[in-house]
């Protein structure tokens, strides 16, 4: 009687396991599977000359502190508070030339492959090889201290 016991919670065990590695796999379809997973909390202060910038509508910088990920991020200021990007290109394994870089000012390219989305939105262009946007993390600005903090 207890092997019956046994035996069924770990074939119940197995069950549940399959169906949380299937159910993770599924969750990924914003990105490739290969992108690098890595814990993003950066303190920004927006009155160091550093991030100045982003006190402009428009306005972007580069992030490459710690806890910025493996490349670093992209912060744009938008009309509606902020944009936070990783660099990894979303849709292709991380390589060499695969670090997104801001072009022209008003979008955001990949240099393996020339995929382009837009600064402010993230939304493929219509020429871009990629159909899924950066990967974007979330934000909270408080505008008293001037502080922008950043996570996953």
């Amino acid at each position: 009687m207890k092997t019956k016991k046994i035996a069924s919670l770990f074939a119940l065990f197995l069950i549940i396991s399959v169906l949380n590695i299937n159910n993770s796999c599924s969750e990924r379809n914003e990105t490739v599977s290969c992108f690098p997973n890595s814990t993003i909390a950066v303190q920004l202060n927006l009155t160091l000359p550093l991030y100045y910038k982003l006190q402009t509508v428009g306005s972007w910088v580069y992030v490459n502190e710690v806890g910025a990920g493996t490349r670093g991020l992209i912060v744009v200021r938008t009309t509606s508070g902020f944009k936070v990007y990783d660099r990894n290109a979303p849709h292709i394994c991380p390589d060499t030339d695969t670090t997104l870089e801001v072009k022209n000012d008003t979008s955001i390219y990949c240099p393996k492959d020339g995929s382009q989305w837009i600064l402010i939105t993230g939304q493929p262009t219509d020429n871009s090889v990629a159909k899924i946007a950066p990967k974007t993390y979330g934000y909270n600005f408080d505008s008293n201290t001037n502080i922008l903090s950043i996570y996953n």
